[in-house]
């Protein structure tokens, strides 16, 4: 299974190429640019329809040695 190292876009001119030549003799890395765009604005799905409430669980309860009761 491989190993990929990421570099963020905006460094790949800076690190790319020496990430590269550092794991050229390990075959399980491979190195890749960061091609996502997150963070700019625009259309978002909308998940209102899909959320629902969520019910609080209940616990057993736990022996604490020496605590009081």
């Amino acid at each position: 299974m491989p190993i990929y190292c990421v570099v963020p876009r905006q460094l790949a001119d800076q690190l790319y190429d020496r990430l590269v030549e550092y794991y050229r003799d390990d075959p399980n890395v491979e190195v890749i640019v960061d091609r996502r765009r997150g963070g700019e604005p625009g259309p978002k799905p909308s998940d209102r329809g899909r959320r629902r409430r969520r019910v609080p669980g209940t616990f057993p309860p736990i022996d604490v040695p020496g605590a009081r009761s």
